[in-house]
């Protein structure tokens, strides 16, 4: 998104941002924390960012364990104060994920970072740290199939996103089952199962 990259996100003017640029950002949100069911013990962020999807996703795990990465310092330390007793680690998407099995992996508005065939790389990593029966929930910007459904303002070899389609076609090469959950113009909700 036009933040102008990573480093250009401030903890304290972005919340702002993505409501200025994303209409329906607490709907994503919310649809996110949805799609991680409830009950889950181990949980594994991608982008914790300010924290703003943990909490939510934390509201319907209760006791949860999470684990989170996010590639500013500045953003998990906002998140850090947010929520207590959570691993926040920095990291970016490319590196390895941290050791699992994790009941939900869940990322909101991270995973567009990644060219196509880092997405699939990232996919196939994320089934390898999920428990059987775990499921990988994403909420991002997607490339919709009418173009005229694209709004979100985006930074060209910074926003990458992918259509919904290829999306669930490297989540079923990398073994998950993918449904999409919700989906508004360019922004869209799936949810992967791992079978056992």
């Amino acid at each position: 998104m036009s933040g102008g990259g990573q480093f250009h996100f401030h903890p304290a003017s972005y919340l702002e941002l993505m409501t200025s640029e994303l209409p329906d950002y607490f709907r994503l949100q919310d649809e996110v924390a949805a799609a991680t069911g409830a009950g889950a013990g181990r949980l594994l962020e991608l982008g914790t960012g300010t924290g703003e999807t943990a909490r939510r996703v934390l509201a319907r795990h209760p006791g949860a364990a999470l684990v989170g990465v996010d590639v500013s310092e500045e953003m998990l330390a906002v998140a850090r104060s947010r929520l207590p007793g959570a691993d926040l680690r920095p990291a970016r998407l490319e590196d390895p994920l941290p050791s699992g099995p994790f009941d939900v992996v869940f990322s909101a508005l991270a995973i567009h970072h990644l060219d196509g065939p880092g997405k699939a790389d990232l996919f196939r990593r994320v089934a390898a740290v999920l428990d059987d029966g775990g499921r990988f929930v994403i909420g991002d910007v997607v490339v919709p199939d009418d173009p005229a459904d694209a709004i979100t303002p985006l930074t060209p070899d910074y926003d990458l996103p992918s259509p919904v389609a290829d999306q669930l076609a490297w989540l079923r090469d990398a073994g998950l089952t993918p449904t999409l959950t919700w989906s508004s113009r360019d922004l869209a909700v799936i949810a992967a199962r791992r079978s056992g």
